[in-house]
């Protein structure tokens, strides 16, 4: 195990991990490069393409990402985006959607659509609530797969569960979203998606502050719900939904 040092930054190359079948692939993926500080301290971790080159050497060539947005919001549909990222074409700055400005997010939605597959997919209110959110978010991930106009033959998904009726070879990647630029690249690309669809639905809903809060249950939405009432949209599952029916 090597390490480079630079002034008070040294580099730590580590191996990547095995494969599923726990043949060492060190020969065909690069080292991932772990940063710390020498007071001790990490730097962050970025998302970078090893699960998808470790797929790749597995004989694997069209490695989507797959990621959701929307779970814990009070209204509007669950959204799930699946990416096939060129590796030649990766843009720049790919990151958890949570940890990018709205800024960037929209900058990187434009550069995501010029070099990569994209589909997007929505699970609805109503079926949210006659299954449950998790069941929906998985459906919109098996739809956004489904849409994909030339199929992927292996997919990466955020999260530690592989939804129900998935039929492709799959993995789960915890913090995937910040792990792997394919995840990186559909969690950006499911919040801008889902980010319209309550921008559009304030605009028939006005007072519920929907084109700020995108349908979670801040303050003002709360509010709302006391002295407007439930929408359509709103997910009645849901307790303090549920509670003022």
């Amino acid at each position: 195990m090597g390490i480079i040092t630079n002034a008070s930054i040294s580099v730590r190359c580590v191996p990547p991990h095995r494969n599923w079948k726990g043949r060492d692939v060190r020969a065909s993926l690069p080292f991932l490069l772990h940063a710390e500080l020498a007071s001790g301290f990490s730097l962050p971790m970025e998302p970078d393409y090893t699960f998808e080159m470790a797929a790749h050497a597995r004989g694997y060539t069209r490695i989507a990402g797959i990621d959701e947005v929307g779970r814990g919001p009070l209204a509007g549909p669950v959204t799930a985006a699946a990416v096939i990222l060129d590796p030649a074409r990766i843009p720049p700055g790919l990151n958890d959607s949570k940890k990018l400005s709205h800024k960037k997010r929209e900058i990187l939605y434009g550069q995501i659509m010029e070099v990569a597959e994209v589909s997007i997919a929505h699970a609805s209110v109503e079926e949210i609530d006659e299954h449950n959110i998790l069941r929906a978010s998985h459906i919109a991930m098996v739809r956004a797969l489904d849409g994909l106009k030339t199929p992927a033959d292996y997919c990466l998904i955020d999260g530690n569960m592989i939804p129900r009726g998935l039929t492709l070879p799959a993995e789960t990647i915890i913090k995937g979203d910040a792990r792997s630029v394919s995840i990186s690249a559909a969690s950006i690309m499911a919040k801008i998606c889902r980010d319209y669809v309550m921008l559009s639905l304030a605009q028939q809903h006005p007072g519920y502050g929907w084109e700020t809060n995108m349908g979670y249950g801040s303050k003002r939405h709360m509010s709302a719900l006391q002295s407007l009432g439930v929408t359509p949209h709103h997910r009645r599952s849901f307790k303090p939904v549920h509670n003022i029916l």
